[in-house]
Formats: C-alpha cells, structure tokens, sequence
C-alpha cells in the first residue's frame, strides 16, 4: 500500500481550487503530468484524451469567451487550464495501441460505439490526469461551465476533438478554498454480494 502522505496527497487532503498563487508552472511539469497519466487503463488500450494546456495569454483569451461567467476568473488567473478532451477517430490509432488483433473494426462505422467509448474513457483518462496532476505537486480545479459547441470550434476546427471538461491547474489559493462538503458513507453508496 502507498503511504499515507501519498494518500492525501491525491485524495483525503486534495482539493478542487478556485482560486490560484502568481506562480507559474513549467512545461516540464506540463509533460510530467501526461508522463504518468498515459499508463491509466482504458477500454483495449483506446487512449482517447487528448490534452490542450491553454497558458499563453493570447490563448487564454481565445477561452475566456466560452467560459460561463463563474469560471472566467478562476481560468484566466490559473497558471494553465487544460482542456480535456476525446479524439473522434481515436480507432485510427489502434493498430498501433492495439496492435495484437484488428481492434480497429470493432469501431469503425459505429458512430455510437464510437462517442459512448471515447467519451468513457476520455473521462477516465481525465481522472488519471487529476491525479498525476497532484502527484508532480500541482493543484487542480476541475469544472464544467463552458460552452462546449463553440469551444471546440474555437480549438477544434477539424470538429474531430469533443471537449468534455477543462481544468485549471497550479498552486491553489487555500484561501479561496470552500469548506470540504459531505460525502456519502460506504453503507449509502456501496453494496458487497
């Protein structure tokens, strides 16, 4: 089992931040992030996340118009925000990430099949990334609260990205943290059979 401090490190002590330090974050850190996160387990090797860190303030603008207004501040003072999201042709891939069988036609010409398993697994792979966020020592603010049609648009030109969430990363404010709310016992959310 991993230690105590590494278990609150990526859940009991961890927080979702509003609010963030002026301090940078470094793009070694940005490529430490998805060095460990890649090894997550999805559906036949799928991998279909694919990360756009928007840091430069130009880029940053480009975001800020998609943003609900409750998450404008907390984005643009965020050392980056990442933009989670799933590769439509992720299938493409698979004779690569796949390679000991023809994965490629379980997909292909599935449009559903296609959306529930990228959009599944590209959640999954945003987890990973919460967590590998915090074990290189970053804080997270994960959120909602955008308009997904025309950020991909602004981004996603090629209308093959879908966004599913964005998330601010960085050292957070503590002091603009929200007091810890409830969470459900093991009796309420589990079942052993």
């Amino acid at each position: 089992m991993i230690s105590e401090e590494c278990i609150e490190t990526l859940f009991t002590r961890a927080r979702s931040h509003n609010g963030w330090l002026d301090k940078d974050i470094s793009c070694l850190q940005i490529q430490q992030i998805y060095e460990i996160m890649k090894y997550g387990p999805t559906a036949a090797n799928s991998c279909p996340a694919r990360l756009t860190f928007v840091k430069s303030k130009e880029a940053k603008k480009r975001l800020k118009s998609h943003l609900d207004e409750e998450n404008i501040e907390k984005s643009m003072t965020a050392p980056a925000i990442t933009i989670i999201s799933y590769d439509a042709k992720f299938y493409e891939k698979l004779p690569y990430l796949f390679p000991h069988t023809n994965a490629k036609s379980w997909y292909e010409g599935k449009p559903d099949k296609i959306n529930s398993t990228a959009q599944m697994n590209a959640t999954l792979q945003g987890a990973y990334f919460i967590m590998a966020a915090r074990s290189v020592g970053l804080d997270c603010g994960p959120m909602g609260g955008f308009n997904n049609e025309t950020l991909d648009a602004e981004f996603f030109p090629d209308m093959l990205t879908k966004s599913i969430f964005i998330c601010g990363i960085g050292y957070g404010d503590q002091s603009k943290v929200f007091p810890r709310l409830p969470r459900l016992s093991f009796d309420k959310s589990c079942e052993v059979i």
